[in-house]
C-alpha cells in the first residue's frame, strides 16, 4: 500500500511539510498549489528536496473550473492549463487534479464537458501529464462521482480518469456501490477523509471539519475496500481540511495522519474476502476487559491517602523498589506514585488496562508507531508495557488474570488485609483533553485498544460548554469519557480536572460509612434537589436522603444512576456510582451542578 498526504493537511511552510511527511513514514505527497506559491524555493528545489527525503510527488492540485463553459472561456482554460503543465514538468509531477466546475459553468451538458476534458487531455498528454477529474460535492452541475465517471467515459481519453474523494461522495450520501462500474485503471487517484455527521452546508463542512480515517462517522473501510476491489493500485492519499490540524505541530500531525492510514489498512483488510498481499492486518486483540489500575502522581500524595482511607480503601503497602503505594477496594486498585514528581500537585498520571492478548496489543502499538511509556523494571518484577496517549497520560496493558489479583500486586509489601467494602471496581475514567488532541486521542484508543465511540455530548459549565466523547468496550467493561474544556480554559491544565469513578453495590451505605470516618463530600446546592423532586417520581424521604448525603441522581428508561463526588485534590477528584438496571449514562444532568460546585471551591 502506497501512502500519500496533501500538504494542506498540516501546518508550516512547504519545506516543513515535506520533512514532516517523510519523518512520519509517508511514501509521497500531493502538492497543494497555495503551498507552492508561498514557498521561497523554486519548483526544482522542491522536487530535489522531496527526492532527498524519499518522497514522491504524486499529484498537483487543484485546477478548478475547467469544463462546462462556452468556447471563449474554454480557450482561457487551455492557456491557464498549459502554464500549469509547464510548472508540473518542473516539479516532476505527472498527475493533476481537476475539480468539477463550481464558479464559471454555464453549460449543463455531459457531452460538452466530455469534449472539453478530451481536449484538455490532448494538451496534457503533450507534457506527459494525466488528468484526474473529481466531482465536488458542491459542483454547479457535476456533484456526483457517478456523473463524473460518465463524463470521463464519454471523453474516452487515455490521459483522463477520475479522482474518488471519500468526503465528496459520502457527505452527500451517494451510494459507493457504483465504484465497481469504474475500471481500476481509470481511477487515477483516491483521496481519503473522515468526518463527523453535521447538519450544515457541505462546503463549510468540508473546509473546516474533515478528520483523519477512524475519527469520524464515515464508513471508510467499506468505501476504500470497494476501490481496491475495482482494481485501483495507486496511493491512498489523505486530504483533510481541518482548522485544528493546520494550527498544531506539523510533525506530530503527520504521525497522527500516518497512524490513521495504518488503522484504515487494517480495517480494509478485514473487510475484503481476498485482500491484496500489500494490505496487512494489525495483530488481533479484543477490547480491554477491565481497568487494571489508576495511578495518581504527586510530590506528596498524603491528602489522597487520607481520602482513600475515609472511603474504605485498604492500604496494601509500598512497592519494594519504588516510592509507590497501593490502595485497593474490591477490584479497584489505586497506585499513588511520588517518584519523579517534584512540584506536582496530585494528578491522574496513568491507567492500566486488562487485555486478552498483551503481546498482540504491544505489536499493534509498535505498528501504529505510538510513543512508548518507559518505567524501570527489575528482573523480578512484573513487566508492564505502556504507551503515552496524546494528552500525556501513560496507558499500560497487561494480560488479564484468570482469577485473583494480577501478579504485580505481590510487589507491594507490609500492607493490611483487605477490608469489606461496597466498592466493586472502576466504573469509568474521565480524561480531560487539550483542545488540539481530542481527535488524536480518539484514534489512539480505537486503533490501539479496539475501543469504540459510544456517544458524544456537550455539558454546560460556568465558563462554557464542555464537550464529552465517550469511548468504551462493547460490553461496557471499560468506559473512558474524553472531555474538552471550553476555549477560555483550554490552556489551563488544572481548569478541567481528571476523575475516576468507582462502581459500588450500595453507594448510600458507602457515603454514610465515609462520613463516619470524617469524609466531606462535594456539596450539592439545595436547588438541585428541588429540581430532582420536580423531575422524578421519588418519595419525599428519598429526596431528603439524597440531600442529606449530597448524592446525585438520574434515571432513564433503562435504569437509575446514584452517585457522589469528592472534593478536588490538585487536579483530580473521585466519584462513586451505583448503576440500577441497565443505565448506561454518566449522570449528565448532575455534571453542570458539579462543575459549578468545583468552580466555587
Amino acid at each position: 500500500m502506497k501512502t500519500s498526504m496533501a500538504t494542506v493537511c498540516i501546518s508550516g511552510t512547504l519545506a516543513d511539510k515535506l520533512h514532516a511527511c517523510a519523518e512520519a513514514g509517508f511514501d509521497g505527497v500531493e502538492i497543494f498549489e497555495p503551498d507552492l506559491l508561498a514557498a521561497p524555493e523554486s519548483p526544482e528545489e522542491i522536487a530535489a528536496l522531496a527526492a532527498r527525503l524519499g518522497l514522491t510527488l504524486d499529484l498537483y492540485q487543484p485546477m478548478r473550473d475547467v469544463e462546462g463553459v462556452d468556447e471563449d472561456a474554454f480557450q482561457a482554460v487551455l492557456r491557464r492549463a498549459e502554464a500549469k503543465f509547464r510548472l508540473m514538468n518542473r516539479l516532476g509531477i505527472d498527475l493533476v487534479l481537476c475539480c468539477s466546475n463550481v464558479a464559471t459553468a454555464t453549460v449543463d451538458d455531459d457531452a460538452v464537458s466530455a469534449d472539453q476534458l478530451r481536449r484538455l487531455g490532448d494538451l496534457a498528454a503533450g507534457y506527459g501529464i494525466r488528468i484526474a477529474f473529481e466531482a465536488l460535492a458542491w459542483g454547479r452541475f457535476i456533484d456526483d462521482y457517478r456523473r463524473a465517471w460518465r463524463v470521463v467515459e464519454l471523453a474516452d481519453h487515455p490521459a483522463v480518469g477520475v479522482c474518488l474523494d471519500s468526503f465528496h461522495i459520502l457527505s452527500r450520501g451517494h451510494d459507493p456501490a457504483a465504484i465497481a462500474d469504474i475500471p481500476g485503471e481509470k481511477i487515477f487517484f483516491v483521496q481519503l477523509a473522515d468526518a463527523p455527521r453535521l447538519s450544515m452546508d457541505v462546503l463549510s463542512w468540508s473546509r473546516h471539519h474533515r478528520l483523519f480515517p477512524g475519527e469520524g462517522d464515515f464508513d471508510l473501510a467499506d468505501f476504500t475496500a470497494r476501490i481496491v476491489d475495482a482494481g485501483y493500485s495507486g496511493p491512498w492519499s489523505l486530504e483533510v481540511f481541518n482548522d485544528t490540524f493546520r494550527q498544531t505541530d506539523a510533525r506530530r500531525t503527520a504521525r497522527h495522519a500516518r497512524r490513521s492510514l495504518r488503522w484504515l489498512e487494517d480495517a480494509v483488510s478485514r473487510t475484503l474476502t481476498d485482500a491484496p498481499g500489500d494490505l496487512q492486518m494489525l495483530p488481533d486483540s479484543a477490547a480491554p476487559s477491565a481497568v487494571d489500575f489508576v495511578e495518581i502522581k504527586a510530590e506528596d500524595t498524603s491528602a489522597v491517602e487520607e481520602l482513600l482511607g475515609q472511603l474504605g480503601f485498604t492500604p496494601r503497602g509500598r512497592h519494594r523498589t519504588k516510592p509507590v503505594t497501593l490502595w485497593t477496594a474490591g477490584r479497584a486498585r489505586v497506585v499513588l506514585n511520588e517518584q519523579h514528581a517534584r512540584g506536582w500537585e496530585p494528578r491522574l498520571a496513568a491507567i492500566g488496562l486488562e487485555v486478552d492478548d498483551a503481546e498482540a496489543v504491544d505489536l499493534r502499538m509498535l505498528e501504529l508507531h505510538v510513543p512508548r511509556a518507559y518505567r524501570r523494571t527489575y528482573a523480578t518484577e512484573e513487566r508492564l508495557d505502556g504507551a503515552v496517549a496524546p494528552d500525556g497520560t501513560e496507558v499500560y496493558w497487561a494480560q488479564a488474570a484468570d482469577e485473583g489479583e494480577p501478579g504485580w500486586v505481590a510487589e507491594f509489601e507490609h500492607g493490611g488485609p483487605e477490608a469489606p467494602t461496597a466498592i466493586e471496581g472502576v466504573d469509568h475514567v474521565s480524561l480531560s483533553q487539550p483542545w488540539q488532541a481530542i481527535e488524536e486521542a480518539t484514534l489512539f484508543y480505537t486503533a490501539g485498544f479496539a475501543l469504540r465511540v459510544d456517544s458524544s455530548t456537550e455539558v454546560p459549565g460556568p465558563q462554557g460548554l464542555v464537550a464529552s466523547r465517550v469511548l468504551g468496550s462493547p460490553g461496557g467493561e471499560v468506559r473512558l469519557p474524553l472531555n474538552v474544556a471550553p476555549p477560555i480554559l483550554a490552556g489551563e491544565r488544572a481548569a478541567l480536572p481528571q476523575h475516576v469513578a468507582f462502581r459500588c453495590a450500595d453507594v448510600r451505605a458507602l457515603a454514610r460509612a465515609a462520613r463516619e470516618r470524617g469524609f466531606v463530600p462535594l456539596a450539592m446546592p439545595g436547588n438541585y434537589y428541588d429540581d430532582i423532586a420536580a423531575r422524578f417520581d421519588l418519595p419525599a424521604e428519598a429526596v431528603a436522603e439524597l440531600r442529606e448525603l449530597h448524592l446525585g441522581y438520574d434515571q432513564d428508561a433503562a435504569g437509575t444512576y446514584l452517585h457522589f463526588y469528592t472534593r478536588t485534590i490538585g487536579e483530580v477528584f473521585l466519584e462513586f456510582v451505583e448503576r440500577g438496571g441497565s443505565y448506561a449514562g454518566y449522570g449528565a444532568g448532575t455534571a453542570p451542578v458539579r462543575l459549578s460546585a468545583q468552580g466555587r471551591r
